[in-house]
């Protein structure tokens, strides 16, 4: 049985909360108490360090444990610093210092996202008395180097790491038991709705609420999307919307049906075969084979269509979308014990922006009835 551990914004969190104690009591705690909300439970996380800065600050440090995931963070410091102030209308106020990344499509704002948030305000609120007013400081001391061997970049966010998630436990995203959850969840919704979308990861997840669809729809599949089209079409499911980053999506158009990259990568080798069915010249589709990753052959598409007026970036996704609602339905079918999938497949897929590309026509058909 694999041991699942709790996510950044938690470690964070027990540090302001070690670190406002020693404001409020002048004593450093060896174990805080953390208000998961996501899930409702209590934790104990243990501090490693606090000290008094001045008289109005103090700084606590914990290291994250996200159990038996495959995270670069692990054991990585977590500080929080806290300063009492008299100005401002807000009670808490969280700042991002060192090793917090800057998101490029949000004004530079650090990439501390909503459940972040919400975790420290509505812990530390509990700790302030009337009238009382505190900035919070999140350091990662590790979170620059470490930044450079994440996607980080891929979705606009750079110098640094995300306080990125929607829940306070950390689960190992490949190990069985893992699918066993996320089929236990798949399970719950339908039984309550004919319509659902899957997300790969904690991008689209916090992306799609904010198009307007029903966060009560959404599931989240990690890498298992093979496993868990079957298991929806088992269930009765009759309309999936598959909503993700174009550089996980598109392995589906070549067949892939379990994304993580030590399974199987065939992004370029797919993108340059969808160059290719469009006419792209040979010269062109051979930079799209050599780019480093998928975001960047869809620059330089991009690219192309900004200098030729063209519209390669429509025309090569529109008909990898069209391949992935295809290959999803196959692939259903071929694992159905009824002969023929019931259940409907579309999809939409972002850049690292968050900025949609492209929706198949399926796509935006259930996109219509989602919001």
């Amino acid at each position: 049985m694999s041991r699942s551990g709790y996510t950044l914004p938690v470690f964070a969190c027990a540090s302001a909360v070690a670190a406002l104690h020693w404001l409020r009591d002048r004593q450093p705690l060896k174990v805080v108490s953390v208000d998961l909300i996501e899930p409702a439970q209590i934790v104990k996380i243990p501090i490693e360090q606090v000290a008094g800065l001045s008289e109005n600050m103090a700084l606590a440090i914990t290291h994250s444990d996200p159990g038996d995931n495959l995270d670069l963070t692990r054991n990585t410091p977590i500080w929080a610093m806290v300063e009492w102030r008299e100005e401002g209308e807000e009670a808490v106020i969280i700042q991002g210092g060192e090793g917090i990344g800057r998101q490029l499509n949000a004004d530079d704002k650090p990439a501390i996202y909503a459940y972040a948030q919400r975790l420290l305000k509505e812990n530390l609120h509990r700790m302030l008395a009337l009238g009382e007013k505190i900035t919070v400081t999140i350091i990662l001391p590790e979170g620059r180097s470490l930044a450079v061997r994440t996607s980080n970049a891929a979705f606009g966010v750079v110098e640094g790491l995300s306080l990125l998630g929607t829940t306070g436990i950390s689960q190992p995203l490949s190990t069985p038991d893992q699918l066993d959850a996320f089929r236990s969840e798949l399970q719950q919704k339908a039984s309550r709705f004919e319509s659902l979308v899957f997300c790969i990861g904690e991008n689209g997840l916090d992306l799609a609420p904010k198009l307007g669809i029903n966060p009560d729809r959404l599931v989240k599949t990690a890498n298992w999307l093979g496993p868990m089209l079957v298991e929806a079409d088992v269930l009765g499911v009759k309309e999936i919307l598959l909503f993700g980053y174009h550089g996980k999506l598109l392995k589906l158009a070549g067949g892939i049906f379990h994304t993580h990259h030590h399974l199987a990568d065939g992004r370029r080798e797919i993108l340059a075969a969808h160059c290719a069915l469009a006419d792209l010249k040979l010269a062109d589709i051979q930079v799209v084979f050599n780019s480093a990753t998928a975001e960047a052959a869809l620059k330089y598409l991009r690219s192309l269509d900004a200098s030729a007026g063209s519209n390669w970036v429509e025309r090569v996704y529109s008909a990898i979308a069209q391949a992935i609602d295809t290959r999803s339905q196959e692939y259903i079918q071929s694992h159905s014990s009824r002969g023929a999938a019931a259940t409907v497949c579309g999809s939409i897929l972002f850049d690292r922006d968050r900025k949609i590309i492209v929706k198949s026509k399926t796509g935006c058909i259930l996109m219509g009835k989602l919001c």
